[in-house]
């Protein structure tokens, strides 16, 4: 059975939404295994001078857990695959 786990973070991007959602997709994958989905909880900008500075996307990553390591018959902990 599988655990998943949710993580709320906050990206951003000078280009657009897109780019904001894809580089949380691609840095978040680089320190977490297993990673299932992303939820768009809420979308922002800021603004400087008049224009959109900024491209904010407040996300729930969600990701399965790693299962936990099963005794072997000789005492020592064996990693379940």
């Amino acid at each position: 059975m599988a655990i998943l786990k949710s993580e709320q973070i906050l990206a951003e991007s000078s280009r657009s939404f897109e780019d904001a959602i894809q580089t949380a997709v691609s840095r978040f994958s680089q320190t977490v295994r297993g990673l299932a989905s992303c939820h768009i909880n809420s979308m922002s900008t800021t603004i400087k001078d008049g224009k959109i500075d900024m491209y904010r996307v407040n996300m729930q990553m969600t990701f399965e857990i790693d299962a936990p390591a099963e005794p072997a018959e000789n005492g020592k902990k064996k990693k379940k695959k």
